[in-house]
């Protein structure tokens, strides 16, 4: 059974920095998309970055300059760097992926539970 496990988030102040890595675990036999989603108290869950196999990343207009998303396929893993962070940045941060798993053909989409990244003086 596959799973993503993250990791990195905290408490930092305004302009701070903070890493987010998450990794899929259990079984993975190729990955077409990994990225991270956030949602904020009231908000939609809304795609903050994402990084294709073929290499081609999507950024928020929100976080581009600030955040760098980068994936290691040797070890099924995806990072968010995030720099110069805002209070508006503070979320839960969800990874995910489109992944075909051990014994599979297809993609299915797979969930992180989620780590909280708060900004705050």
């Amino acid at each position: 059974q596959v799973q993503l496990v993250e990791s990195g988030g905290g408490l930092v102040q305004p302009g701070g920095s903070l890493r987010l890595s998450c990794t899929a675990d259990g079984g993975v036999r190729r990955i077409n998309v990994m990225g991270w989603y956030r949602q904020a108290p009231g908000l939609q869950r809304e795609l903050v970055a994402d990084v294709a196999l073929d290499g081609s990343i999507f950024y928020a207009n929100s976080v581009k300059g600030r955040f760098t998303v980068s994936r290691d396929d040797a070890q099924n893993a995806v990072y968010l760097q995030m720099n110069n962070l805002k209070p508006e940045d503070a979320a839960v941060y969800y990874c995910y992926a489109d992944l075909m798993a051990s014994g599979s053909f297809y993609y299915s989409h797979y969930w992180g539970r989620g780590t909280q990244v708060t900004v705050s003086s």
